[in-house]
């Protein structure tokens, strides 16, 4: 008992202590609940002085920023009435200046673009430093924007004036000039107009960018020279008014080499067949003519027969006169036809080439548009240089072909028509053989019967 006694005292001393320690938490934390309401309390207190702060300055601007709006909506109204104003103020400033410049609107029109020609010719001309002065002049008429002065227009005039009278001049001047090894000396030309200049070796070319002359590749052969115009001035020469444009384009004009180079092997064989073709027609010819010499010799001089067609079928004659008429009459119609066949020798061929040529012409004309189509499929058809190879052959060959066969054929017909005139004279001849022993036996068998 004592022990349970001690042991239930204890506890209770346990049980006081800890509820004296659990009061002491409960106050304080008591005291700092109160203290943060009181802070929380302050702090929303604050914020809702901060708000109404806020609210009064936003109401403020609010209210500056609608004045403001109201302000650029007036004057943007008094704006608007005042473009509308001034854009009937134009439209009427507008006709009244078209009222008032009447045709001198077109005038500077017409004066401006006239101006642009001259600027383009004084660019592109022989004319030197003094172009280029005008060429300034002319860049203020094209550049006003208002009417031009008279100060202008008499620029305009001035410029075109000089233009025109030295167009029409021979000037002596010396100009740079590039050499073959490429050094640049003083080489004394001669100034035609505004189109061309002339040294000792013909005309030379003027290069615009880098204002120094060069030789042409090719000229013509009617190009006179310096000393030949200063001899006699007045004679007429040569002259490219395209300033070298057409010069340059002559050294690209091919040579008639060049040109059968162009039309390939089938353009040589057409030359090889015209080439055979008129050795065969000359031959022929010479041959027909000696031929129809010796027969009107012979004819001349029937009684003795010599080595011509027309001998040897009076030979003939005289050595079957003794046969009948029939039989006579076939021996000299075998010897003219033996004389035919000798006389129409070659003609043939002629007659082959003349027909064979433009077949190869056209032969060609298929092969060069074969390799034109194949050039087309493996680089296009926009740059007509790769084609030209192609088309060259095409219509050199057609060309060749044409220009061998007319001659070909007319040799060929000249010489069927002359070997046709020897051959009807020797049937003339054979008939008036054998109508001449006919009548002999005619003679002979009235006189038996008498």
């Amino acid at each position: 008992m004592p022990r349970t006694l001690s042991v239930l005292l204890t506890s209770c001393v346990l049980l006081v202590t800890a509820f004296q320690v659990s009061a002491d938490d409960l106050a304080n934390l008591d005291n700092k609940a109160k203290a943060e309401q009181v802070s929380e309390n302050a702090h929303n207190q604050k914020r809702v002085i901060l708000s109404a702060e806020e609210r009064v300055q936003l109401t403020t601007q609010r209210n500056r920023l609608a004045k403001q709006l109201a302000q650029i909506e007036k004057e943007n109204t008094t704006l608007s009435d005042t473009f509308s104003a001034n854009e009937e103020i134009l439209a009427d400033k507008e006709k009244e200046l078209n009222l008032a410049t009447g045709s001198l609107g077109e005038l500077f029109g017409v004066v401006r673009q006239a101006a642009k020609d001259a600027q383009l010719n004084y660019q592109n001309s022989l004319l030197g430093e003094k172009g280029k002065a005008f060429d300034v002049q002319l860049e203020k008429v094209i550049n006003t924007d208002a009417l031009p002065s008279l100060k202008l227009l008499t620029n305009l005039w001035q410029a075109m004036d000089y233009k025109a009278r030295t167009g029409s001049e021979l000037a002596l001047t010396s100009i740079p000039f590039v050499q073959g090894d490429g050094k640049t000396t003083q080489l004394p030309v001669m100034r035609i107009g505004d189109m061309a200049m002339l040294s000792e070796q013909g005309y030379v070319q003027w290069d615009f960018a880098r204002q120094q002359a060069s030789n042409y590749l090719a000229l013509p052969s009617e190009v006179p020279s310096l000393s030949a115009l200063k001899s006699e001035p007045n004679q007429p020469i040569l002259i490219d008014p395209t300033r070298g444009v057409m010069l340059e384009q002559y050294a690209h004009q091919p040579t008639l080499m060049q040109r059968i180079d162009q039309a390939g092997i089938v353009g040589k064989i057409i030359l090889v067949i015209l080439l055979i073709g008129l050795v065969i027609a000359i031959i022929r010819g010479v041959r027909l003519s000696m031929t129809q010499q010796q027969i009107s010799k012979q004819l001349k001089q029937p009684e003795t027969p010599t080595d011509n067609p027309l001998g040897r079928i009076l030979s003939v004659y005289n050595k079957e006169k003794k046969q009948s008429v029939e039989s006579l009459e076939l021996r000299l119609l075998e010897s003219i036809l033996d004389e035919q066949q000798g006389l129409e020798r070659g003609l043939s061929m002629l007659k082959l080439f003349a027909a064979l040529a433009p077949m190869l012409g056209l032969l060609g004309t298929v092969t060069g548009m074969i390799e034109t189509f194949q050039v087309i499929t493996q680089f296009g058809n926009g740059d007509p240089k790769v084609m030209a190879g192609g088309i060259s052959m095409a219509l050199i060959t057609t060309v060749l072909g044409l220009v061998a066969a007319m001659p070909l054929l007319l040799a060929h017909n000249i010489l069927s028509n002359r070997a046709e005139v020897i051959r009807n004279t020797l049937e003339k001849q054979g008939v008036s053989l054998v109508a001449k022993r006919a009548e002999l036996e005619s003679d002979s068998s009235s006189q038996v019967y008498a």
